[in-house]
């Protein structure tokens, strides 16, 4: 079974071919990825309808690329699959659009796929792949949250974020210094030369007992210390960075651990976007290593959105059985969706 996945749910869109074969984890035959982040970096952040149009130049172009590079053509391919949401409505339109009519002029059925449990599952892609159970921290754009994975499809929510996800607090923090978009890269390269512990700022929520996240008093943090440095900002950027990304580390570690604990489970998935940062991985390795516990990342070209986690997540629910593939071409999209209906907040 080949499976087309087009992703379009913000400012990158994503097209992947994955083939399907048993039960084993789906192979990514090829995939190809356009960001945008040149067109928006003039504005200092996505602007939604910039990104909606330039999805519509690329999804095409990148499709052909993707089926000359696997080999195969378009006749070939089973099901197309498309992020259905969370994401900007206008450029998840236009992803759904598209594969909805491809589906159609192939006589092949379309599939909606949610873009957390594409980044949930793309671990699987990995040299390392996870097996079921595991705890899956997702670190994805305006998503911070700890779940609780059995099998495909079976997911308790652990802990989420109450206000700013981590990728915010990166991004909003950056912003603050002057950084320029996208943000949390720059923040994390700058802090490389920094001083981890020159500012004391707040780990919020870190003992509260529960798993959830909170880092919208860490941006305030950040944005009183910018203000103290008045004119010595420049010079102490790189320490400012350094201590904003390690009490957004230190938070992510701790809750992470904590929820292993608490689950009694021995392997951690981390996901999204903010699972590409190098302190993050280096010290969960370091953390988990002393607790016995297996540590899973997706490779680092797929940790921000991408086709071939569409693809992946498409290919592996319809091998659990979570999908009854219909031939209907009308669709909408889902720009605020809880990643199932089956999620619900551990007591």
């Amino acid at each position: 079974m080949l499976v087309l996945g087009i992703e379009s749910s913000c400012d990158e869109t994503g097209v992947a071919l994955a083939r399907a074969e048993g039960l084993g984890v789906p192979r990514l035959l090829s995939h190809a990825l356009f960001s945008q982040i040149d067109m928006h970096q003039a504005y200092g952040g996505v602007v939604p309808e910039l990104a909606s149009r330039d999805h519509i130049r690329r999804v095409l172009p990148l499709t052909h690329q993707v089926m000359a590079e696997a080999g195969s053509s378009l006749a070939q391919v089973d099901v197309v699959a498309y992020t259905r949401g969370p994401g900007l409505a206008g450029a998840l339109l236009v992803g759904a659009g598209v594969a909805c009519s491809l589906a159609a002029a192939l006589g092949r059925p379309a599939m909606g796929v949610h873009h957390l449990e594409g980044h949930l599952l793309s671990p699987f892609l990995s040299a390392d792949p996870p097996e079921f159970p595991f705890v899956a921290l997702l670190v994805s754009g305006g998503h911070t949250q700890l779940m609780r994975v059995d099998r495909v499809g079976s997911y308790e929510l652990l802990g989420e974020t109450i206000d700013d996800a981590a990728g915010e607090a990166f991004d909003k923090s950056a912003k603050l210094m002057g950084l320029p978009y996208p943000g949390g890269p720059h923040l994390s390269k700058l802090a490389e030369g920094g001083d981890s512990a020159a500012f004391k700022l707040p780990r919020p929520l870190m003992h509260s007992g529960d798993l959830d996240f909170s880092f919208a008093g860490l941006k305030t943090a950040v944005l009183t210390q910018a203000k103290k440095l008045g004119a010595e900002l420049d010079s102490r950027k790189a320490d400012l960075a350094a201590s904003t990304q390690a009490a957004i580390v230190e938070v992510l570690v701790k809750k992470s651990l904590a929820a292993m604990a608490q689950t009694g489970l021995k392997r951690l998935v981390v996901a999204g976007g903010v699972g590409a940062n190098s302190l993050l991985r280096s010290q969960l390795n370091a953390m988990c290593k002393q607790r016995g516990i297996r540590v899973h990342y997706p490779e680092l070209h797929l940790c921000t959105d991408n086709g071939a986690m569409i693809a992946l997540a498409a290919a592996m629910r319809l091998q659990a059985g979570l999908e009854t593939l219909q031939h209907g071409y009308t669709f909408d999209v889902k720009p605020r969706w809880p990643l199932a209906p089956t999620v619900a907040r551990s007591a």
